[in-house]
């Protein structure tokens, strides 16, 4: 009688197979991963750039409503145009200005507020400065995703560039813009 002892040829090439299987799965997830927290990070950039524009307007509550006491919402009304509006499509009005370091340390106006807000949008969101004309806005907004002027609710949307499918939730035709959009009452 025969007795085998050690392992044969066929039992050591599908061993091999099954973990490289295992090895190129774990590379794959991995590599999703790594797609994931890059995500993670830019939309918690997002969040936090809203954060900051809203507190910037509500310091300033001057500049988005009428009369003499903004304060006394939700009987103030909305000025027709703010510095701080930006229809999709638009670019802020006034214009931008690129202010310096020194400048963004300590602001001293709304305008400049805003301005050093968007050079830290344009430093911190990928491919921001070509995305705020046609994918980025601040606007009034009866519903989501509608600017239409009315309410008194506004709609922020800030969007950055990611690789092609990569967007974990496409809410634009373009599957390589990713958007955070955020609906507040001042």
């Amino acid at each position: 009688m025969y007795q085998s002892k050690g392992f044969s040829l066929i039992e050591v090439l599908v061993t091999l197979l099954l973990v490289t299987i295992g090895i190129l799965g774990m590379v794959a997830l991995q590599s999703r991963g790594i797609e994931m927290t890059q995500d993670s990070v830019q939309r918690n950039s997002a969040i936090e750039l809203t954060s900051q524009i809203t507190d910037i307007m509500r310091a300033y509550p001057e500049e988005l409503y009428e009369g003499s006491d903004p304060l006394r919402r939700p009987s103030a009304t909305f000025k027709s145009s703010s510095m701080f509006l930006k229809a999709p499509g638009n670019n802020f009005t006034p214009a931008l200005t690129e202010p310096s370091a020194a400048q963004c340390q300590s602001p001293t106006s709304p305008q400049m507020q805003r301005d050093c807000w968007m050079k830290d949008v344009k430093v911190r969101l990928p491919n921001a400065d070509a995305l705020i004309a046609p994918h980025f806005h601040i606007c009034r907004s009866s519903e989501p995703t509608k600017c239409d002027g009315k309410g008194s609710t506004l709609e922020i949307q800030l969007a950055w560039a990611v690789k092609k499918g990569t967007c974990p939730d496409a809410t634009l035709d373009n599957d390589s813009i990713c958007v955070y959009r955020s609906r507040i009452e001042l």
